[in-house]
């Protein structure tokens, strides 16, 4: 059982984490990570089936950073919002300085005409790990329940 203070301090994160996306606060988004994070974003089916490829997969905290290089230096793309609608978070297994946790989420996108529609919906599996700035994500495998992702994928999930 978690402590209170714990529990609010992962509740957090999880909401520090797409408040940074749905601001484009990359920095932000990027402390929420560990050094040696990993960060995937993968079609439920291969996560289901154990085959590993995904739109995604960044294993550091430097690819992380490249890859906000990429959404602001180098992307053209029609521009949109989005806005991430996410779950408690689950806490699936707690041991001193870690914590396994899972949480749907949902997320929207709002395009310039106006119109807003559902971009994706899934979730994330976590590995949380206590450090000297507080809890942050070791790894966030975001698990997608569709097949496919219209058009492209440009922001983070």
């Amino acid at each position: 059982m978690l402590e209170l203070s714990t529990w609010q301090e992962v509740h957090q994160l999880y909401a520090r984490y797409v408040s940074a996306i749905d601001a484009e606060d990359w920095q932000s988004w990027i402390d929420c990570f560990t050094d040696d994070c990993r960060y995937q974003i993968i079609p439920r089916e291969n996560h289901e089936q154990g085959l590993p490829l995904g739109l995604l997969d960044l294993k550091t905290r430097a690819m992380l950073q490249d890859r906000v290089y990429g959404i602001t230096e180098t992307l053209f793309h029609d521009p949109y919002y989005q806005r991430h609608i996410v779950g408690l978070p689950l806490i699936l297994r707690s041991g001193g300085d870690t914590i396994d946790a899972e949480a749907n989420y949902t997320v929207m996108r709002t395009k310039a005409d106006g119109a807003t529609t559902v971009f994706n919906a899934g979730r994330y599996l976590d590995q949380l790990v206590l450090t000297n700035q507080g809890w942050r994500f070791r790894s966030r495998i975001c698990i997608y329940d569709s097949e496919m992702v219209p058009n492209s994928l440009i922001y983070p999930i």
